[in-house]
């Protein structure tokens, strides 16, 4: 059953400007809208993606080419149309979106995520008060893994306003595209968005090495380059925090070293053992009453027994290290899973279906 919300009446003619479906949207509590060719506008709502009003006609071609046509800038029409598609920040007076837009075989398709124009802090997010420690150090390699979506820029973005607030450093951030607004506190911000400031992550990861950075956050290392640089400039004396889209500690670290060629590996675990500070891992999972979605993780500090494995290549032992390392605050994304579901936030079918050792949980949570 699609359930519907008092903010998305139900409509009987397409709207004329993407505003007013973000308009929606927003009210709603939505974290991406869709508006594609021959379907209804849609919504994702607490990770389900459905329609925005169940009887609404499909749009035609000629309608996501005019809602396209109506917002996106003339430098992104032209990336379009020789593209054929084209990523950017939008912005509105309702909030800031990551928008994209392609052209696929039916037509135009826009999509959007919402960006909270509010930059929410670790406390408010209800993140572990051991994370804190994390944002403290001088340097090292700081890591927020996940699939797309699960809030890992949300958990950046509220580390860096931790720094911005307790320390008085430079800080620079390279993005793609710019999400989170940040306004300079006690320290110094620098925000660049990747092909707007930048042509690459690389070089723009390259170039923040001569800005007299303390803390430089990369939004993803999407190649060995830009990951190379990011060991370098962890063991050099910044902090860096930075994306991958990695599903737990030991995933993370395998494509970590992995991206190098065989003739380099040894050397890179060597710097990876010591210049990693943690590794948080992100899912969200649906809530078991239906209102939303809570966020589980799995969170990996860096220590002696850690330090080793990482040199001696054993990243498969580090599930028992994290499992006997809870006092450091280190946690399994099973037994985050596990605890979620025995307090009643998620569903036991939601625990088993996104855990790694599925028996040890079914037994764990009695199904």
């Amino acid at each position: 059953m699609i359930a519907t919300s008092p903010a998305a009446p139900v409509k009987s003619q397409a709207m004329r400007h993407v505003d007013d479906y973000l308009e929606v949207g927003q009210k709603a509590g939505a974290s991406d809208v869709h508006l594609a060719v021959n379907a209804q506008p849609r919504w994702r709502l607490h990770g389900r993606l459905e329609p925005i009003w169940p009887d609404a006609p499909l749009l035609t071609a000629e309608q996501t080419a005019a809602l396209a046509e109506a917002f996106v800038p003339d430098v992104y029409k032209n990336e379009l149309k020789t593209r054929g598609d084209s990523d950017f920040a939008y912005e509105n007076e309702f909030a800031r979106y990551r928008t994209s837009v392609v052209r696929q075989r039916l037509g135009i398709e826009i999509v959007f995520r919402v960006i909270n124009s509010h930059v929410r802090t670790m406390d408010e997010l209800g993140l572990p008060e051991r994370l804190k420690l994390l944002t403290r150090y001088q340097n090292g390699l700081i890591l927020a893994t996940g699939s797309v979506g699960t809030g890992k820029s949300t958990t950046l973005a509220a580390m860096v306003e931790q720094i911005n607030m307790e320390r008085r450093d430079h800080i620079i951030t390279l993005e793609d595209p710019i999400e989170y607004i940040l306004t300079s506190k006690n320290c110094h911000v620098t925000q660049r968005e990747i092909f707007t400031h930048s042509d690459s992550f690389a070089t723009a990861l390259r170039a923040s090495l001569r800005e007299d950075p303390d803390v430089i956050m990369v939004g993803e290392m999407r190649d060995l380059e830009t990951i190379s640089l990011a060991i370098t400039a962890a063991e050099t004396g910044h902090l860096v925090l930075a994306t991958l889209h990695t599903s737990n500690a030991s995933r993370t670290l395998d494509r970590l070293l992995d991206v190098f060629p065989p003739h380099q590996q040894e050397q890179i675990r060597v710097m990876v053992s010591e210049s990693l500070r943690g590794v948080i891992s992100h899912q969200l999972v649906p809530r078991a009453d239906g209102t939303g979605r809570v966020l589980a993780l799995e969170i990996l500090s860096n220590t002696p027994a850690v330090a080793n494995v990482i040199r001696e290549a054993k990243t498969y032992m580090l599930p028992g290290i994290i499992q006997t390392g809870k006092k450091q605050g280190m946690r399994l994304m099973d037994d985050t899973l596990i605890e979620l579901c025995q307090r009643g936030l998620i569903s036991a079918q939601e625990a088993y279906a996104r855990a790694d050792q599925k028996q040890m949980v079914r037994q764990q949570i009695g199904k």
